[in-house]
């Protein structure tokens, strides 16, 4: 097995790995290490029975059919639910024959990962003018940590290509809700699979939800692999409120858009270059990402970092008052 797919992959809300680097760091930590909503979905009380009970097909479906209706998928055959979209990035690569897998990087590092796990022989691409053979091809859109944003246009030109060679094109748009203008979801070509994530959008991401949005050949395997029950009775139930509260999503986007604004400000000062990302989180490029870094963890404040890219951060969005306070302290102190 190549070496790197059995490398520990970095993730952001490893609140553990933050208390072992900065032991003497004051409580409570602030991550700001994921790209998840800090301003959750107010999901309501549950009824008990949902707990003690299996889930019946028929709420699993009216999930998928909630979906369908959020993201203006074409029908509910063509949505699948599963717990997590990691799930599905991890099963994906089971379903076809090993094959040459290109990946449009630097992006989510357990695209790859999964791929080689499963056999396949994988390339990191910097951009599509090095396709070469390829068989599949994964674009994560907006991109994971940068923001980079392909237009629909040339998605579709990319999945017509890829067609004619019975390839596949897999866009991850776990970061599309908030700015869905350039999504696949309205135009599902028959070779491309989608994926979108739920629990980043609505806060809730212990719920566990994804979706992959495929043709329905790619839609029956992957129900056939995720087995009954697939998502618990609990999060279908949240899941399904939420995905049908529109006037929710609307409020949520405006304040995570002026959240994103008051982020910007507070960076542009430590930041060398123009910052990146989209609405949830916020990427820095500085060579002096490792002191800010240190000088963060030391005051309990936990952000995102990369292996194989030590000159950046990525920031989330505080969630209250004292949380923005805490990081403009310190980052006018560090400036």
């Amino acid at each position: 097995m190549n070496r790197m797919s059995e490398a520990r992959i970095w993730h952001g809300g490893d609140l553990d790995e933050a208390r072992r680097l900065f032991p003497q760091a004051p409580e409570p930590w602030i991550d700001l290490s994921t790209g998840i909503n800090p301003i959750a979905y107010p999901v309501p009380p549950l009824p008990a029975s949902l707990f003690a009970r299996l889930p019946s097909p028929a709420d699993h479906r009216d999930l998928e059919a909630a979906a369908a209706e959020a993201y203006g998928a074409e029908s509910t055959a063509t949505v699948v639910a599963a717990p997590g979209t990691q799930v599905l990035i991890s099963l994906l690569p089971h379903l076809r024959a090993p094959s040459r897998v290109a990946i449009l990087g630097p992006t989510y590092a357990e695209h790859a990962h999964s791929w080689r796990k499963a056999g396949h022989d994988v390339a990191e691409i910097p951009s599509l003018n090095r396709l070469d053979h390829a068989d599949v091809l994964v674009v994560v859109n907006p991109n994971n940590p940068d923001g980079r944003l392909l237009k629909r246009e040339a998605l579709l030109h990319l999945a017509k290509n890829f067609r004619l060679r019975g390839g596949w094109l897999v866009v991850d748009e776990a970061f599309a809700d908030f700015d869905a203008g350039e999504s696949l979801m309205p135009v599902l070509p028959s070779n491309a699979i989608i994926l979108r994530s739920f629990g980043k959008t609505y806060g809730l991401a212990g719920l566990r939800i994804g979706f992959a949005v495929a043709p329905e050949p790619i839609t029956i395997k992957l129900r056939s692999a995720l087995g009954p029950w697939a998502v618990s009775g609990p999060a279908i139930e949240a899941g399904r409120k939420a995905l049908r509260d529109r006037q929710w999503l609307d409020s949520a986007r405006e304040a995570r858009t002026a959240d994103a604004r008051r982020l910007d400000a507070l960076l542009m000062h430590v930041a060398e270059a123009p910052l990146q990302g989209t609405i949830l989180y916020r990427l820095l490029e500085s060579p002096r990402a490792g002191e800010l870094f240190r000088a963060l963890g030391d005051r309990g404040i936990w952000v995102r970092r990369f292996q194989d890219r030590p000159h950046l951060l990525r920031f989330g969005l505080p969630c209250t008052d004292a949380e923005w306070k805490r990081l403009e302290a310190v980052l006018d102190s560090f400036s």
